[in-house]
């Protein structure tokens, strides 16, 4: 406000713009992940977007720049969402083609399920703000709680975003039974539910952390890889919550780090049939009436 004192409303806009490019690829770690999700955020502003698309990039890449400084001057290193040690990709195979099918419509009926239950829980604690609101937060810790005494694994794997966890479910894959991880899966998604209906957060990483457990899930059946399950598994449930396509393959491909583009072609398909599959699982809203002519008389 103090800035944008007699500017035109354009350049409000534009600073705004750049302000938002700049945060959001601070959190993903990538100014070109966050120009992608924020031009696809701001497409039905049509011909505005041109204006704000290079002060937006520009923003991102001095952000990045500074983030990468501060991190070098303090010693704490800078921000990634690639995983390190995946094992290397092989080429898709026509099974995996076949599994991105499977994995796309289930990402969307999840997805619509996540959706759906989140809006119920959000109606019923709008009515009661602050009872509702502690009784999400007891219903997440104790699925946190009941969660780490069946498995034996720490709560932590289940709470918070899952955006650092995610390298970690990963790299300890083969120390979690099918049944851990279902379980995880179930306790992860209703506490998502929870959340959503309550407190103030983004749908982001969690989408991305119970995609990702899904598709480790489904990478014990014959046919489908381990890293090219994670991969399309976190793009599919990703595109489900957010309806963002190109975010959702651009999130996925940079996770994978060097198997990424090995892997995009599926990830692809997980993601279109993901996002079709989605719409069509949206209930369409029903055109306003138009009011009545007044009579002549």
């Amino acid at each position: 406000r103090l800035v944008g004192r007699g500017l035109p409303e354009r350049a409000v806009a534009a600073l705004s713009a750049a302000g938002s490019f700049a945060a959001v690829s601070a959190l993903l770690g990538s100014p070109l992940l966050g120009a992608f999700l924020l031009m696809e955020v701001a497409a039905p502003v049509g011909p505005l977007l041109g204006a704000l698309l290079l002060p937006g990039l520009l923003a991102s890449g001095v952000g990045a720049l500074i983030f990468t400084g501060l991190g070098d001057w303090t010693g704490l290193g800078t921000y990634s969402l690639a995983l390190h040690d995946i094992p290397r990709a092989s080429g898709p195979t026509l099974s995996e083609f076949g599994w991105a099918l499977v994995i796309g419509l289930a990402a969307a009926c999840f997805g619509g399920g996540v959706r759906r239950l989140s809006l119920l829980l959000k109606e019923r604690v709008g009515r009661h703000r602050v009872p509702m609101t502690v009784a999400m937060g007891l219903v997440v810790g104790a699925l946190a709680a009941g969660f780490a005494l069946a498995t034996g694994k720490p709560a932590t794997e289940m709470l918070y975003s899952g955006q650092s966890a995610l390298g970690s479910l990963f790299r300890d894959s083969a120390g979690y039974s099918v049944g851990a991880l279902l379980l995880l899966v179930v306790c992860k998604g209703l506490a998502y539910c929870a959340s959503l209906s309550a407190f103030r957060g983004g749908p982001i990483f969690p989408a991305l952390f119970l995609g990702a457990a899904g598709g480790v899930i489904l990478s014990h059946l014959p046919g489908l890889s381990l890293t090219a399950g994670f991969a399309m598994g976190v793009g599919a449930l990703g595109v489900a919550m957010l309806r963002l396509p190109m975010t959702s393959v651009l999130l996925a491909t940079l996770l994978m780090g060097s198997n990424g583009l090995t892997v995009m072609p599926l990830v692809i398909v997980a993601v279109v049939v993901a996002h079709v599959a989605a719409l069509r699982l949206t209930p369409a809203t029903a055109p306003a009436t138009p009011a009545p002519a007044p009579s002549a008389g």
